[in-house]
């Protein structure tokens, strides 16, 4: 799946002052991801908000964005959840001939052993699609450990890659260093983007990534020349920035960079709110020394 390579950025969900989908801002993201080489698109991913959002929203946001993509860049589907069978049966619905790959969650608040998460994914694996694992443990509650995601990987040929945000850097280097050759590793978590990508992984799939995707794009394709100084040069100009967009939890935080460029609204669903106006002022702020 060489083409799921480089930054893919995990589309937040753009909302009107009255909390409706704002469809225009959504298609000004798009274009605007697309335009400064992003290289794919997350569609309703955790970023998305998509626990908020309808099913009759989420048939929108996914046609609108496959509409405005006009198959310019390679696209992937957030499909998970803690009940494996519901997820399974959403996979096998979902019309994913517009899509590369499903983007899958582990199982959260259930926490599962190390055998239970090796089982749900199994069973998401029999549905046939193209799939990657996405551990998030600050999220999830649990890890998936690096000899789970080995066994998946080396056992089922169609789950392609992990999405791997595990707080230990060194989780990500094991995978690396162990996994089969046709099985890939993006980062998960924004600031460990460049040495995982040195290292032999194959990207990230990003938040900040979005609002700086020209800068995110770059350092990354950079990483994949070899050139290391140049690409070091742009992961500590965005490292402030990176860190202060998850200070009060995501996507706030970005949505806050993307109102000031003009390309969204700071408006969140509950149970989120948008940033402090301390946070704010502190973006704004390094927004400008950028």
């Amino acid at each position: 799946m060489s083409n799921l390579k480089g930054v893919g950025v995990a589309l937040v969900t753009p909302f009107n002052e009255d909390l409706s989908v704002d469809f225009d801002s959504l298609t000004k993201l798009v274009d605007y991801n697309i335009d400064n080489g992003t290289n794919y698109l997350v569609v309703l991913g955790t970023t998305a908000e998509a626990a908020t959002l309808s099913a009759e929203e989420k048939k929108q946001v996914i046609n609108h964005i496959i509409k405005v993509n006009n198959k310019r860049v390679p696209l992937v589907l957030g499909i998970g959840g803690n009940n494996t069978m519901e997820v399974v049966k959403q996979i096998e619905e979902a019309d994913l001939s517009d899509f590369d790959a499903v983007l899958s969650v582990s199982p959260y608040y259930n926490k599962p052993n190390q055998e239970g998460l090796y089982q749900h994914y199994k069973a998401i694996a029999a549905t046939g699609k193209n799939i990657i694992i996405y551990n998030v443990p600050s999220r999830t509650g649990q890890n998936i450990e690096a000899d789970t995601t080995l066994r998946l990987a080396k056992e089922f040929p169609n789950l392609i890659m992990i999405k791997e945000a595990a707080p230990n850097i060194l989780q990500y280097f094991d995978i690396i260093r162990k996994k089969p050759a046709n099985f890939n590793l993006v980062s998960g978590d924004d600031e460990y983007t460049l040495p995982v990508t040195l290292a032999g992984g194959n990207g990230v799939i990003s938040v900040i990534g979005q609002a700086y995707p020209k800068e995110f794009s770059t350092m990354v394709q950079l990483a994949f020349d070899g050139k290391i100084r140049e690409a070091y040069d742009i992961h500590n100009k965005l490292v402030d920035i990176t860190r202060l967009i998850f200070a009060e939890g995501n996507p706030c935080g970005v949505k806050t960079i993307l109102a000031e460029k003009g390309i969204i609204k700071n408006t969140l669903r509950l149970p989120l709110v948008k940033a402090s106006e301390g946070l704010q002022d502190k973006i704004k702020a390094e927004m400008k020394n950028i």
